[in-house]
């Protein structure tokens, strides 16, 4: 392929200039790149908030959760918090960046398979709207708190359906064997769900389920659907008729990382979780329609961010391969040393330029799997110096960023009406000394 970048795989406001330069938010990348320096996150701010209020339009303005483990700073939770959205945190340490941001903890939803009582604790004393329980030794931590004085939680079981998601294996989550939630099979949500429902200390509010992410297959969403409808039956049998008040089903819709990618749209998604809950009602004889919520991180994320690099090294190989090294990679970009993830590349001062030069660009880290785009195709002309950028990294970059070889991690800017700020500033060489005992 030689054809310039599919611009499609950019976010909303991405232009071209007639020199063929791209702009995002009405900023040049190219000055952003001499402003801030490289590597360097650009986040298109109105298509976070676009996509966002694509969610609440689909789906309600009540039934929608930031998955905040996708990226997470305290800008994108005050973003959040004024597009009206909920808050899904994974860890303690995504709660403190929450509530230090001043979101509203009542719309928090706290995840994790393995919490501690420390971060119980804190979610409960903090007034967090949901606690989504794991296992049965969640369930005991959140007992004993309670019983010493906290507030009672409301508490969704987090379970896992059997159902195949179409997806990379480690981002797939709903299986039988999976570390995540209380397996349906043997009878471990059930009894999960009498338990929760007859403790004095701990309220039922529903059931929650993630099969993965990164899903392209509509159908896996409504085969799960069915299960978990399944399961709020019998639940109802065992504690009591409108026992399960929601119904979790999670996030995961898929994003185009590269051209040919053609993710589901947002609202195909809706109709197919809303038909999928009537129809397993109807059928399981469900005394109510629980509400329905979702908790989409990536769909929102990914497509909004570029990562910036400068090229330094261009290493032809004769007859082997030509690798272009820029100066980030696995430390800002863990997705493809992880898992095989694909992206694109181009030149963002050139974007309208032919790309016959096939390349694999790799990072600067002491790894050979430090490969952020194989076969990436490229301008003819490209040299040492060049910008060089990749789309749709706005999920799991900076939210898996490392100091691997003591690289500092990159700033990270949002981009509006053609003024760029910078919401998480580059890390120093000092900072890499910050924690460390004299």
């Amino acid at each position: 392929m030689s054809a310039p970048i599919d611009l499609r795989l950019l976010p909303a406001t991405a232009a071209t200039s007639a020199d063929g330069r791209l702009s995002i938010g009405g900023c040049d990348l190219g000055g952003l790149a001499e402003r801030f320096g490289t590597p360097l996150f650009v986040y298109d701010e109105a298509h976070l908030r676009a996509r966002c209020r694509e969610y609440t339009a689909a789906f309600g303005p009540d039934a929608v959760a930031y998955a905040g483990k996708a990226f997470l700073c305290r800008a994108m939770v005050r973003l959040v918090a004024e597009e009206g959205l909920h808050l899904d945190v994974a860890t303690g340490g995504e709660l403190h960046v929450a509530l230090s941001a001043g979101f509203p903890a009542a719309r928090i939803v706290f995840h994790g398979n393995n919490k501690s009582e420390e971060e119980l604790a804190s979610a409960l004393a903090s007034g967090v709207g949901r606690i989504v329980a794991d296992s049965f030794a969640e369930l005991d931590r959140l007992e004993k708190l309670v019983k010493g004085g906290l507030p009672v939680p409301r508490v969704m079981l987090r379970v896992t359906p059997g159902v195949e998601a179409h997806t990379h294996e480690y981002i797939e989550t709903g299986t039988e064997d999976s570390k995540f939630g209380f397996p349906i099979r043997p009878g471990d949500a059930v009894e999960a769900a009498r338990r929760v429902a007859a403790s004095p200390h701990l309220e039922l509010a529903g059931l929650h389920c993630h099969i993965g992410s990164q899903i392209h297959v509509l159908q896996s969403y409504a085969l799960a659907t069915a299960v978990v409808v399944g399961l709020a039956a019998e639940i109802e049998v065992a504690a009591g008729p409108g026992a399960v008040k929601e119904l979790n089903l999670g996030g995961g819709l898929g994003i185009a990382y590269h051209d040919g990618d053609e993710p589901p749209a947002v609202a195909d998604y809706a109709t197919v979780l809303r038909r999928a809950v009537d129809e397993s009602v109807a059928h399981v004889g469900l005394s109510h329609r629980p509400a329905l919520l979702v908790e989409p991180g990536r769909s929102i994320a990914a497509a909004a961010g570029v990562t910036l690099y400068r090229v330094g090294t261009v290493k032809e190989i004769a007859g082997v391969r030509t690798y272009v090294a820029v100066d980030g990679g696995m430390s800002d970009n863990a997705r493809p040393a992880t898992y095989g993830a694909r992206y694109e590349a181009f030149l963002p001062e050139r974007v309208t330029a032919e790309r016959p030069l096939v390349v694999t660009v790799a990072g600067k880290h002491c790894e050979q799997g430090d490969l952020l785009v194989r076969n990436a195709t490229l301008p003819a002309d490209l040299a040492v110096g060049d910008l060089l950028c990749t789309p749709a990294t706005g999920a799991y970059g900076y939210a898996m960023a490392s100091n691997y070889n003591k690289v500092p991690r990159p700033a990270i800017v949002f981009v509006a009406g053609g003024e760029a700020r910078v919401v998480v500033r580059r890390e120093t060489v000092h900072d890499l000394l910050r924690l460390e005992a004299e």
